[in-house]
Formats: structure tokens, C-alpha cells, sequence
């Protein structure tokens, strides 16, 4: 094997390494960016539910 042929691979292996790198990093962004929205909704609902609850105890009183 020559030395061009060497470099030729580990140019391949580099390349492959930096894809995967790069869909991990991908997968990982868009699973923060969901967990941040379903924060957004579940901090929503929880809102929405106290107002609800403020509104039953001032009905009620």
C-alpha cells in the first residue's frame, strides 16, 4: 500500500467520522429542541390550570 493510498483512506475515514458527527450533533438539537417544547406545553397547561383553580376559589367564595 502506498502513501497516497494511506492518505486516501484516512481521508475517507476522517470524512465518514465528521458525517457522523454531524448527525449526531443534528439528532441532538432537534431532541433538545423538543423537550423544550414540550416544556413550553406542559408550563401552558400547568398555567392554565391555576387560572382555572383561581377562578373555581373566587367563584366559590
Amino acid at each position: 500500500m502506498g502513501m497516497q493510498d494511506q492518505f486516501k483512506d484516512k481521508a475517507q475515514k476522517l470524512s465518514e467520522q465528521a458525517k457522523q458527527a454531524a448527525g449526531k450533533a443534528k439528532d441532538q438539537a432537534s431532541q433538545r429542541a423538543s423537550q423544550g417544547r414540550d416544556r413550553s406545553e406542559e408550563e401552558t397547561r400547568r398555567a392554565q390550570q391555576e387560572a382555572q383553580d383561581r377562578m373555581d376559589q373566587d367563584y366559590d367564595a
